[in-house]
């Protein structure tokens, strides 16, 4: 954990200063080698091996590897003197409070006054952390609890010690959202605080549930999955992931240290799990949990599930709920609550059970854990990766709707939730002129949720904001003179709505605005081409639709970049294939840190046809240099394309030549992305935006490349590194980035590039290998190598 806190401050740029303990003796290694104790590579293992380990673990801890130099690693002996120099102490040590209190002292020692000094504890009180400590560092002090892994989980709670200045608890939470791109929740000093405690009782209450209504560990995963907006992993893949001895450990927390919460009886641990840990079934880290895999009398590797009933492994069933299937026509999970709650099977009413159990529980947390019922759901959401939170849900499923599911359970009603709807407040939250109000209990009233000045939320401006829509795309006026341009296909492929759409919105910037955004606020920016109509086209053999769909797109994006106004683009999660090719025509792109960008067309028998060929060509072109080898220049990025390279980070996106120093920017916290775009559109348009000049100087090697890449492409497919089929895909692409079968250097326009990628395109889509890729990537969502 320590060494993914330090990770994810390197991501942002901090210089980090890893301390832990020194080893007893020297390794056997260390020992072969002559080292001795007095070695500072002996000395510094520990904390060397740690860092070591997280950053070769995946998915990395660190946005590039670069990083990594940032990280100084030393001990508690040596160079904690070094304490000194630092502006920002956190403690990552074990949960034991004696521990805590002998590093605490060390610290003290050395630290200067006004340094922070926080600790990542998930629960031990700050009043026995603080005992003893100086007026100074007990004014600087609070705990910082990261959810693990650091880079990905969005949740930093703030617990403030009781004598902590206000000033930094405000400029931890800034800090946390700011520059750690965090959702920064300002928690109480109580057990768990607020995510592990709610998150831990519905776990908890979930395994009580499970024997009482039959359900299988398959049937329990498929309920409360995605169909609820939660991760793929559900509830015991999490639980086999996360380690369910620290679960255990958080819940018998909970069990010893709430002996008032009226829920107590939850957090004891129900037989089956007791079973599993005398067994040491842990989950992944032990091999087995409630899931096992193993191999197949067929050598196949197989997952078996665990019996609760019985207690041993046997295959998985498939699962079935009629209520499941009425929600499939529903995309958003808010939506589906409702109608889950509805239903007359045995998946209703496990749903109508859980959630009145969780609404119970949450509305007795407040002001217990929190005095504002937005922080629990904030909570949840960021650390435990739920799409919606509690209130939120219960907002969907309508609160007088969810008093009779908790009714029906002999559930009571808190006074305060009794009151809000007597005073005829019958929701949680509402929207207000593009801001979230939520319901504040000591007001009784609905209060601005604060902090959205620095966000755009799509959701809230999208009604009162629309300027136009069609099925796949929606255009918002974001203010100041800027537009924004949303995908809302599925999975936000690029299709002819889409296509039609992002012309639109460009007929409207120029005409009567100054600017316009493409981003939008769903799980991922565009997974590329809608493959489905590309693999009908095909297969029904209509090349001049193809041709006019693929032309359609490339003059879309050539538009983009040669529009009036400026274009930015926002990517995050996956932007892939054609969505990969929007940003590289974009005049800038803003990208959330966490976007995983690349040209994925090879995976699927073509090569990118949407002018993401021609781009990297081009680009290539432009960073030749007097003496330069060429070659190597357009190889790298013919590697970008031919490897399928897709980026871990935006980081990592400079490394492969898709973002351009200098010109693309990074975000780091997701929420503030849209507004940051929108910034950097106003600050173009307001330097006096030009209309950029069509390329027609696009420097290409001809035969001198194409050479080079038929003999490359020839060696690997003797050397069996790919295939007959990857063979032919490369020497398309080959083609198309040497600019043709040239018998020297030239320089050709973009649309001479335009024309050979397209022709290349249109021709592996009339290979029966191709199609078979397409197909097999429709029907599994992954590559065939054939």
């Amino acid at each position: 954990m320590g060494s993914g806190i330090a990770c994810h401050f390197a991501n942002i740029g901090v210089e980090v200063l890893l301390l832990d303990i020194l080893p007893k003796e020297p390794s056997d290694k260390e020992k072969a080698k002559g080292l001795t104790m007095e070695h500072p590579l002996v000395r510094n293992r520990i904390a060397t091996e740690n860092l070591t380990m997280a950053l070769k673990s995946k998915p990395s801890p660190i946005y590039n590897q670069k990083f990594a130099s940032r990280i100084t690693t030393g001990n508690l002996e040596d160079d904690v003197k070094k304490l000194g120099e630092v502006d920002w102490i956190i403690e990552v040590v074990v949960e034991r409070l004696d521990i805590k209190q002998a590093v605490f002292e060390k610290i003290e020692q050395y630290r200067k006054s006004g340094t922070l000094i926080t600790s990542n504890t998930s629960g031990i009180p700050i009043k026995f952390m603080n005992k003893g400590r100086s007026e100074d560092f007990r004014a600087h002090f609070a705990v910082t609890h990261f959810f693990n892994p650091p880079r990905y989980l969005k949740l930093f709670e703030v617990v403030p010690g009781p004598d902590c200045k206000q000033d930094v608890v405000d400029f931890l939470m800034n800090y946390g959202e700011k520059f750690l791109g965090k959702t920064a929740v300002l928690a109480k000093d109580t057990p768990a605080f607020i995510g592990n405690r709610i998150g831990i009782f519905g776990i908890q209450s979930l395994f009580h549930q499970v024997k009482e209504l039959g359900l299988t560990v398959e049937e329990v995963d498929k309920l409360t999955g995605p169909v609820i907006g939660r991760p793929k992993s559900a509830t015991f893949r999490t639980v086999d992931v996360v380690g369910l001895d620290t679960l255990v450990h958080v819940a018998n927390g909970l069990y010893e240290n709430c002996p008032n919460d009226e829920a107590h009886d939850l957090f004891k641990l129900p037989d089956f799990i007791a079973t599993m840990m005398e067994n040491k079934w842990l989950g992944s880290k032990t091999g087995q949990g409630f899931y096992k895999k193993v191999k197949n009398e067929d050598g196949k590797s197989e997952i078996l599930v665990l019996d609760l009933d019985t207690m041993e492994y046997r295959s998985k069933k498939k699962t079935n709920f009629p209520t499941l299937e009425l929600t499939k026509t529903i995309d958003k999970p808010i939506d589906r609550f409702k109608v889950l709650v509805g239903g007359k099977d045995k998946a209703a009413e496990f749903y109508r059970k859980n959630f009145a159990a969780l609404f119970a529980y949450v509305q007795n947390r407040i002001p217990e854990i929190s005095d504002e019922l937005y922080r629990i759901d904030d909570a949840m959401k960021a650390g435990f990766g739920w799409e919606n939170g509690p209130f939120e849900i219960w907002n969907a499923i309508g609160v007088a709707k969810g008093i009779e599911l908790m009714k029906a359970e002999n559930l009571a009603v808190t006074d305060w939730v009794s009151e809000m709807l007597e005073k005829g407040i019958n929701s949680f939250y509402t929207v207000k002129d593009g801001a979230t109000y939520y319901y504040d209990i000591e007001a009784k009233a609905h209060i601005k949720k604060p902090g959205q000045d620095a966000f755009i939320i799509l959701d809230n401006i999208r009604k009162s904001n629309e300027v136009w829509k069609n099925s796949g795309v929606v255009i918002e006026d974001l203010g100041d003179g800027i537009l924004n341009c949303e995908f809302q296909s599925k999975m936000n492929t690029l299709g002819g709505d889409v296509i039609a759409g992002l012309n639109k919105a460009i007929d409207l910037a120029e005409k009567d605005f100054d600017g316009l955004v493409i981003g939008n606020q769903a799980a991922n920016f565009s997974v590329g081409a809608n493959l489905a109509m590309i693999f009908m086209m095909a297969i029904e053999q209509e090349y001049d639709e193809l041709n006019f769909a693929i032309k359609l797109f490339q003059n879309t994006m050539m538009r983009m970049r040669y529009s009036s106004i400026p274009v930015i683009s926002a990517p995050h999660g996956m932007t892939l294939g054609g969505g990969c090719e929007l940003s590289l025509h974009a005049d800038k792109i803003v990208a959330a840190a966490e976007t995983y960008i690349g040209l994925v067309e090879f995976g699927v028998g073509v090569i990118p046809g949407g002018g993401g060929s021609k781009e990297m060509a081009l680009r290539a072109s432009d960073i030749f240099r007097k003496n330069d080898v060429e070659l190597n220049v357009l190889q790298e990025y013919f590697l970008t394309i031919g490897m399928a390279k897709v980026s871990t980070s935006a980081y990592e996106a400079f490394d492969l030549g898709i973002m351009q120093q200098g010109k693309d920017v990074v975000v780091v916290n997701k929420d503030r992305q849209l507004a940051e775009a929108k910034k950097y559109a106003r600050i173009m348009a307001d330097a006096g935006y030009t209309k950029p000049i069509e390329r027609k100087n696009v420097k290409v090697l001809g035969k001198q490349a194409l050479g080079m890449f038929l003999v490359g492409t020839d060696s690997m497919k003797a050397g069996h590194y790919i295939s007959e089929h990857d063979q032919k895909i490369a020497n398309k692409l080959a083609y198309v980035m040497a600019g043709g079968d040239l018998s020297e250097p030239s320089l050709v326009s973009e649309e001479y590039l335009l024309d050979l990628e397209r022709e290349a395109f249109l021709s592996l889509c009339t290979e029966r290998k191709t199609l078979e890729r397409i197909q097999h990537m429709l029907k599994t969502g992954k590559p065939l190598r054939n």
